[in-house]
């Protein structure tokens, strides 16, 4: 019996499960989204929610446990300066496993893993790129009436 013993196997070596966790950690920082097995999704659930309650204490020792687990500065500097702000009041439960569907292939149970707001972010994201397409169309049509003037001239 398994008594007292955490966290999942995955059927892999030590360094492999290592990496696997840290590669779907760094791409849900990264994409703010993604989908993945039931099982994963649990496990890269609890080291998230770590990486982003480290964010939220923002200091030196969080930023280099953080970059210790984290393949990617970038991702890094996202977390610190993007994700943890937005859930400054929150005690915990920064993330959320949607269950979607039974994957073809194998019947894996498939499921979502997205941060809490996501919904909020997108659409935020969404009305910050259709003001940005419309300032750039007027732009270039302001672009466009001062070229036909020079052209009179």
């Amino acid at each position: 019996m398994r008594h007292k013993v955490d966290g999942r196997l995955f059927g892999r070596p030590a360094n492999q499960r290592k990496a696997l966790l840290r590669g779907i950690v760094t791409s849900l920082l990264e994409q703010q989204r993604i989908e993945t097995t039931v099982p994963k999704a649990k496990e890269a659930k609890r080291i998230a929610e770590r990486m982003i309650t480290f964010g939220i204490k923002g200091d030196l020792h969080s930023k280099r446990q953080v970059l210790s687990y984290v393949t990617d500065r970038a991702v890094a500097s996202k977390l610190f300066s993007e994700i943890a702000p937005r859930f400054q009041g929150r005690n915990g439960g920064y993330l959320r496993i949607v269950q979607t569907r039974q994957r073809l292939k194998d019947s894996a149970p498939m499921a979502i893993l997205e941060f809490v707001d996501y919904e909020n972010v997108k659409q935020a994201k969404g009305k910050a790129a259709k003001e940005e397409k419309a300032s750039k169309k007027t732009e270039k049509k302001t672009e466009k009436k001062a070229e036909k003037k020079e052209a009179k001239k």
